[in-house]
C-alpha cells in the first residue's frame, strides 16, 4: 500500500446524502490531494463487511427518515468497530442522520423510538411543530462556521461533562431551541446539523485535514513496525 494514499469510509453514500452532504468527502480529497496525498473513497452500505480500522476517517451523512429507519436496522453491526475507533481517537465526522444515530435514540413524532448505536450518550425526539431549518452560523474552536440547517430532530446530551458542542450559536437553532448550541465534539469525533455542505468553511476541513493525515502517518507507521 502506499504511504501517500489516504483510505476513507463513506457510511451508506446511497443513502445518507442529503443536501449536499458527499461534498464534505470531494472537498476533503481535493484539500488533501494538496497536500500530496491519493484518496481513497469505499461506500459501506447495506449487509457490507467494514474495520473501521482500516480507515484514516469514518464520514456518515445525513438522510431522510425513512432511509435512516432502513440504515439504522444494518447499523448495529457495524458498533463494536466503530466505538473503538472513536474512542481510540480516530477521526470521524457525522452529519444530522449519521449524527442522530450514534446516540442511545432517535424518537419519531408518532412515537416509535429508532434505536441508536448507544456509542454516545445523547437522544434525538423529532418535534414536527418545531422545523429548525435555514442558514446557521456558530463559534467554533477554529472560528466562525456559516452553513445550513433543515432539520425537525431535536438533539440532547445526557452527559455534558463528557460531551461538548461543536460550536455555540450566533444564527439559527443547532442541536435544539434551547441549549443555544451546534454539534459535537468528542475526542476526535465531530458531530453536527450543518449542511452544505459543513466543511466548504475551510478552517473546519483543514482542521480535519490535520487530523486524518495524523492518523494516517501513524497508522503507516504501526504497519512497518509489524513488517520489520
Amino acid at each position: 500500500m502506499s504511504d501517500k494514499l489516504i483510505k476513507i469510509a463513506y457510511l451508506y453514500e446511497d443513502l445518507m446524502n442529503t443536501y449536499g452532504d458527499s461534498g464534505d468527502v470531494k472537498i476533503l480529497k481535493f484539500l488533501l490531494k494538496r497536500e500530496g496525498y491519493d484518496t481513497q473513497v469505499d461506500n459501506i452500505s447495506l449487509g457490507d463487511e467494514f474495520n473501521a480500522f482500516d480507515y484514516d476517517f469514518v464520514f456518515f451523512g445525513g438522510g431522510q427518515d425513512f432511509e435512516q429507519t432502513v440504515v439504522a436496522k444494518d447499523l448495529p453491526r457495524h458498533k463494536e468497530t466503530l466505538e473503538k475507533y472513536i474512542n481510540d481517537d480516530n477521526p470521524m465526522l457525522c452529519i444530522c442522520g449519521g449524527y442522530q444515530l450514534m446516540g442511545s435514540y432517535y424518537k419519531t413524532n408518532s412515537g416509535i423510538t429508532i434505536p441508536g448505536l448507544d456509542i454516545l450518550p445523547l437522544h434525538t425526539v423529532f418535534k414536527s411543530d418545531k422545523r429548525m431549518i435555514g442558514d446557521t452560523r456558530y463559534m467554533t474552536e477554529w472560528g466562525e462556521v456559516k452553513a445550513f440547517e433543515n432539520h425537525s430532530g431535536q438533539t440532547y446530551f445526557d452527559n455534558k461533562d463528557k460531551l461538548h458542542p461543536l460550536g455555540d450559536m450566533i444564527e439559527g437553532y443547532g442541536n435544539n431551541p434551547q441549549d443555544h448550541v451546534e454539534g459535537l465534539r468528542y475526542r476526535n469525533f465531530i458531530g453536527s446539523y450543518s449542511h452544505g455542505p459543513l466543511l466548504k468553511n475551510t478552517n473546519v476541513a483543514n482542521a480535519i485535514v490535520k487530523l486524518i493525515i495524523e492518523r494516517h502517518d501513524e497508522r503507516m507507521n504501526k504497519q512497518e513496525k509489524v513488517t520489520e
